[in-house]
């Protein structure tokens, strides 16, 4: 773990991949696999079209605790570095929402450090997500195939 480099943000500006990939490689000669994750919004959840998702955080807690579930990735994975940017605010349907980047020596390990960070994020990382729909407005709840896939790496998910 030590010697990692990482990055969280939290932030309502949009991201470009090519950039925060490049920044997280930059200068280390031993990354050798690269592994990222850019998750949008979609227009339709649950059937009902969706015109806006609106995301909310505590600023503070919500690095914390991203930061604890990149420490668990570097516990469990040989990662060399790791980029997790989270947008809160307004977004729109095809809007970037979260980037998560994972560098390693070899592409095993950063597709799975990738993918744990992601199931982890997805169900523990403190968010709170609301629709707008043509139906009205609602929050988004917790799925249980979230839970199911942070099941697989031995942690239970704690909204559950």
């Amino acid at each position: 773990m030590d010697g990692l480099r990482r990055r969280v943000s939290i932030q309502t500006d949009d991201f470009d991949l090519g950039t925060e990939v490049a920044a997280l490689r930059q200068g280390d000669a031993a990354v050798g696999a690269v592994c990222a994750f850019v998750g949008t919004v979609r227009d339709v959840n649950d059937g009902d079209a969706v015109a806006t998702l609106e995301l909310e955080h505590y600023p503070g807690m919500t690095e914390r605790a991203i930061e604890a579930m990149v420490d668990e990735a570097a516990r469990r994975f040989e990662i060399r570095g790791v980029r997790i940017i989270h947008r809160v605010g307004v977004l729109q349907p095809h809007d970037q929402i979260v980037l998560v980047a994972v560098t390693s020596a070899h592409r095993g390990q950063a597709f799975a450090a990738c993918e744990f960070l992601m199931d982890y994020l997805k169900t523990q990382a403190p968010f709170w997500k609301k629709e707008h729909t043509p139906q009205g407005t609602r929050w988004v709840e917790a799925r249980r195939s979230d839970d199911a896939a942070l099941a697989r790496w031995g942690i239970e998910a704690r909204n559950a």
